[in-house]
């Protein structure tokens, strides 16, 4: 006896967006680029992605974090941080000057 209603099969940009907390726009930007497979469905072409595909692009992400982690380690941080994260690299804090604490 099944638990529950199934998920869909597909998602409207707008659940995309959603599940990866980002906007319409940035959805839409995904898949026009190829990064996350999807299809145009009926006269007004509406988009729709496979939560196979969605759940796919997810672990791609996943694993490309993994390399760059490993290939930077995180004592070996940037040179190019932005100003709030510059800190971190040097041991001071946002708004502290060098020997302060």
């Amino acid at each position: 006896m099944p638990l529950g209603p199934e998920p869909p099969r597909f998602l409207q940009l707008a659940d995309v967006a959603e599940i990866l907390n980002i906007s319409s726009a940035q959805a839409y930007a995904l898949v026009r680029r190829g990064d996350l497979s999807a299809i145009k469905i009926g006269g007004r072409g509406a988009w729709r992605v496979e939560a196979t595909e969605l759940e796919a692009y997810i672990q791609r992400l996943y694993a490309q974090t993994r390399e760059f982690i490993d290939a930077h380690p995180f004592g070996d941080l940037p040179d190019d941080l932005p100003d709030d994260l510059a800190g971190e690299r040097t041991g001071e804090r946002a708004g502290e000057r060098p020997g302060e604490r």
